[in-house]
């Protein structure tokens, strides 16, 4: 979906060689977790990969069985939800444009984050962040790889159980890391300052947990 913000449509240039793709619409378009879409090039080649159809379902001409679109010729489940509703809802509602924005706003969030992360003399960030996830980690010096994995693992379950944040986890060339994805209309700058100072805070308690069972990079 970045491909709505003009600034960063270059990140996902070669999209349009795709022969098929799918979105995940609480990505970055801010819609319930159910909602997705794909969209395919050949429609053809899309349906007959999935179409089946046996006697309780052939096609007729007239009545209720008339019609060339079912949707059980598109995917493993016969009957549907009406999900697309919400999604046409929301682009009629808000339009495309304020998408971009929205998006653009989470990228400039990220970057903030990844500031406040670099500032911070207990903080790294993991990764380059050209987009809207940040990667980073809780490091006071002092702790052998093992060790700081652990002590992130425990600083994530510390941050979720204290409901401050719930950011998701990765592993980054062996090292655990914490993952911000920001795809939230409603994030603003002090959620981060937040993020970073419980960060900070619990993961200090956490280090001087494990530097007090002896756990030092020897």
């Amino acid at each position: 979906m970045a491909i709505l913000a003009p600034e960063v449509r270059a990140c996902v240039e070669g999209l349009q060689r795709s022969d098929s793709m799918a979105l995940d619409l609480h990505k970055w378009m801010y819609m319930p977790f159910e909602a997705g879409c794909a969209l395919v090039r050949s429609e053809p080649a899309h349906r007959k990969a999935f179409s089946l159809t046996p006697e309780y379902l052939a096609h007729a001409e007239r009545g209720l069985a008339a019609g060339k679109l079912w949707f059980s010729d598109y995917g493993l489940q016969l009957t549907r939800s009406f999900r697309a509703l919400k999604v046409w809802m929301s682009i009629k509602e808000h339009g495309v444009q304020k998408f971009g924005r929205m998006i653009r706003q989470n990228m400039a969030q990220a970057q903030y984050l990844a500031q406040r992360v670099e500032a911070s003399p207990l903080l790294e960030v993991m990764a380059p962040v050209p987009l809207n996830i940040v990667c980073f980690r809780y490091n006071p010096g002092r702790l052998d790889q093992n060790a700081l994995n652990r002590l992130n693992q425990e600083l994530l379950i510390r941050l979720h159980e204290s409901g401050i944040a719930v950011p998701s986890y990765t592993t980054l060339d062996g090292c655990y890391c914490l993952r911000a994805a920001i795809t939230n209309h409603r994030s603003r700058r002090e959620d981060f300052d937040l993020l970073v100072e419980a960060s900070e805070r619990l993961g200090g308690e956490v280090a001087a947990e494990i530097l007090g069972a002896g756990a030092l990079n020897r």
